[in-house]
């Protein structure tokens, strides 16, 4: 059996290390335009769940209604902000991903649509999903052509 040797100065590679990533470096005033933002659209949602509060095993009116008027309102200010004018650079992170994304509420609608189907109201639970997911869809659409008609 041989004997291990330690490695020389001339038998060791070093390789240059790089630094870590920074994925927020130069992000922090997006960072609070974000953060800022989607307190006020949750606050915004929380206030409507308030107004019209899901029963167990109804249309998840309140949740429905959020969700499509967010996408109406992100169709319009995307338009507004990335066709028609020249806005801030913060502009987008306050209102897009702030406000209309703490606004807004999918995972809600997961779960409003998971208690639908567990509580037995499948054609209600399926009319829920598709409904919001068309309305929503044709919301954020008709938010965008209607600005862009308006603006004309």
């Amino acid at each position: 059996m041989t004997e291990e040797l330690p490695p020389t100065g001339e038998d060791v590679v070093e390789v240059p290390r790089r630094p870590a990533p920074k994925p927020f470096r130069g992000q922090g005033r997006a960072t609070a335009a974000v953060a800022l933002g989607g307190a006020v659209g949750a606050l915004a949602r929380w206030a409507v769940g308030l107004g019209l509060p899901t029963t167990p095993g109804a249309f998840p009116l309140g949740t429905f209604l959020v969700n499509v008027v967010g996408c109406a309102a992100i169709g319009v200010l995307l338009v507004a902000i990335t066709e028609l004018r020249q806005a801030h650079p913060l502009l987008r992170p306050f209102l897009a991903t702030g406000i209309l994304g703490g606004f807004t509420t999918f995972s809600t609608f997961s779960v409003d649509a998971q208690h639908l189907l567990l509580g037995g109201h499948l054609g209600l639970a399926f009319t829920y999903l598709a409904g919001t997911l068309v309305a929503a869809v044709a919301a954020t659409w008709l938010g965008a052509a209607a600005t862009r008609r308006f603006a004309r």
